[in-house]
């Protein structure tokens, strides 16, 4: 992946306001970011097994010689690789021994400053918009292939783990995969997996990720449908809607994630469910993380336009999300297979319409 002039454009202009010689990215979201390359291997960990640097010249990326040649050879697209004894050093003093300073990182390196990359993400660029496109489909056709072969006598977990593999097959890893059947999806707003059947319905969620990208979409599939599925999937359709559209009108003035929380409360008012806002987060941005913010009450994140967004507003049992890329001028849905059933849903207090995917029932 060749590294875009606007991402170092970024970083120039971050070190210029920090006075640094130096940059530093461990996390796997900041790595991927900047190289398209995948540091991890211990999916626990936070922190990958390569830093990347940008000293305003160029990018360079140190890892023990473990790892080395295998980052060289298939996630680093020829960007230059340092490497140390395994046994001799940790990441973090590699970096440290190597780094032009003063410098600044998004681990702990001992005498560096800390940098919180997520502001530095935003908004996407045209080669992280291409990717995200590919992701976004892939996503959502493994998630719709799942739930069509769907049947009420499936567990959660079983269900589960076909979306997984199915992810896995098309290279995604799935930190988030939630599945709830009739008797959970009223119950929880994130049904982690068990061994429960579906029975009537399922609520199918899941974030996957590829290049640092992250995509998240949920799917309803009703097999004997429950009598108040349709108005709850309805409302929580138009407030998702809503939300898109608040996202466009404030993105165009540079204004905050607070604002558009504000019209999507106003907007679970107007379908009938004033309250139900207050028992799940209700999404945000998204890109180089499942969600580079959350909306809340009064937030003062900058809407960033064109950037990934991931709207989830959930009305007990019913749930409407996919990834929509947001510019000034319209909306992409990223997670969509042209192969769903949709409805065309009006945004509340603005002149939008848009087509969102309903219940496979």
């Amino acid at each position: 992946m060749t590294v875009s002039g606007t991402k170092l454009a970024r970083l120039d202009a971050f070190l210029d306001e920090r006075g640094l010689e130096s940059v530093w990215f461990a996390r796997p979201n900041g790595f991927a970011w900047l190289t398209g390359g995948d540091s991890i291997v211990d999916r626990t960990d936070d922190v990958g097994v390569a830093a990347v640097g940008y000293d305003g010249t160029g990018l360079q990326v140190v890892t023990d010689d473990i790892e080395a040649d295998r980052l060289a050879d298939e996630a680093l697209d020829g960007l230059p690789v340092e490497s140390f004894p395994w046994h001799a050093d940790d990441l973090a003093s590699a970096v440290a021994d190597r780094a032009a300073t003063p410098a600044a990182a998004d681990f702990d390196v001992p005498g560096f400053e800390s940098v919180d990359a997520t502001a530095l993400r935003q908004p996407l660029t045209d080669g992280d918009v291409e990717r995200y496109r590919e992701l976004g489909h892939d996503v959502a056709a493994a998630v719709e292939t799942v739930c069509r072969d769907c049947t009420r006598s499936d567990t959660e977990r079983a269900v589960a783990a076909r979306l997984r593999a199915a992810l896995t097959a098309r290279g995604i890893d799935s930190p988030v995969v939630l599945v709830g059947g009739e008797r959970r999806a009223q119950a929880y707003r994130h049904c982690t997996p068990t061994d429960a059947s579906l029975d009537s319905y399922a609520l199918v969620s899941v974030t996957g990720t590829r290049e640092g990208l992250a995509a998240s979409c949920t799917r309803t599939v009703a097999f004997d449908e429950p009598d108040w599925l349709a108005e709850r999937h309805a409302a929580a359709a138009r407030i998702e809607t809503t939300a898109l559209a608040a996202t466009r009108a404030v993105g165009r003035e540079d204004g905050t994630a607070g604002e558009v929380f504000a019209d999507i409360v106003d907007a679970y008012g107007t379908v009938g469910f004033p309250e139900e806002w207050r028992n799940h987060h209700q999404g945000g941005a998204a890109g180089f993380a499942g969600r580079e913010w959350i909306a809340t009450p009064g937030s003062g994140a900058t809407v960033q336009l064109p950037q990934g967004y991931a709207w989830n507003p959930t009305v007990r049992g019913a749930k409407s999300e996919d990834t929509v890329l947001v510019t000034a001028d319209g909306f992409e849905v990223l997670t969509r297979t042209d192969d769903w059933p949709t409805r065309d849903h009006d945004a509340v207090g603005h002149e939008v319409c848009l087509s969102r995917p309903g219940p496979l029932r």
